[in-house]
């Protein structure tokens, strides 16, 4: 049975992957994206809804538009397929509970910032203010008043610290280092880890991003690059692990 529950939320998180992936790009270019319809971002021929199914219609297609044959961009199918292996793995983590809905909201504010800020550099405040919102009410649920002012306090620590390294990177070389979209965004991520998490998280993230940047800089002479996908990979491996503050310091002592 539990493998029937996995199989089921891997396909609903490939449904939900292709709507989270249209929010983000819509939302980043000011568009609606509940009552228009999808199109063709080549030829702007509206699509049918079997052109529309998750991962099945781009492997059919052979990732290209059935209308102009032009080639479809690899963010649909990747956004839908790591969609559904998120959810999958929140369910396996989590089973039926409130910390599942925590998990499935985390992943799906996740997934719509990673396809906004990969395309635009755009991390849309209606995303942060309406998933900011969800978490403190879960949290809420979960652990009480006191659970959330805890995490608004944890919040408000990594967004600090997330302000004082943009303007201390801004300062250093000159022109903006980070954008003011990663800086909410930790406050968000900081409602559900505690800072030295958020920390830990923030230096993965960095970690991550170095290689990629000293690739796109060699290859394309590229300078800026969104930072927002890297610290949410980063923050989905601590989430993921469940590590916690103890586990580090407990793992630091044995040297």
């Amino acid at each position: 049975m539990e493998v029937i529950y996995i199989i089921c939320f891997f396909i609903i998180g490939l449904v939900f992957g292709s709507f989270f992936c249209c929010v983000g790009l819509r939302l980043s270019r000011n568009e609606k994206f509940i009552n228009e319809r999808s199109v063709c971002d080549n030829c702007h021929h509206t699509l049918a809804w079997y052109d529309l199914i998750p991962l099945i219609s781009y492997i059919s297609l052979k990732g290209r538009c059935r209308y102009c044959k032009e080639k479809v961009s690899l963010l649909n199918p990747f956004i839908e397929l790591v969609t559904g292996i998120l959810f999958a793995l929140s369910y396996y983590s989590f089973g039926f509970s409130l910390e599942l809905v925590l998990s499935l909201s985390l992943v799906s504010l996740s997934m719509i910032i990673f396809a906004s800020d990969l395309t635009y550099m755009i991390i849309p405040d209606e995303v942060i203010i309406f998933f900011s919102i969800v978490i403190l009410i879960l949290e809420f649920l979960l652990n009480g008043l006191s659970g959330v002012a805890l995490s608004l306090l944890s919040g408000a620590s990594l967004f600090f610290f997330m302000f004082v390294l943009m303007k201390l990177g801004n300062a250093l070389f000159k022109k903006e280092s980070l954008g003011g979209g990663d800086v909410k965004l930790l406050f968000v991520l900081g409602l559900v880890i505690d800072p030295f998490l958020g920390l830990i998280t923030i230096f993965l993230a960095s970690f991550i991003a170095l290689p990629v940047s000293l690739y796109l800089l060699y290859k394309n002479k590229e300078h800026m690059i969104p930072f927002g996908p890297f610290i949410l990979i980063a923050f989905l491996i601590v989430f993921f692990s469940k590590v916690t503050t103890n586990d580090i310091f407990n793992f630091l002592t044995l040297f």
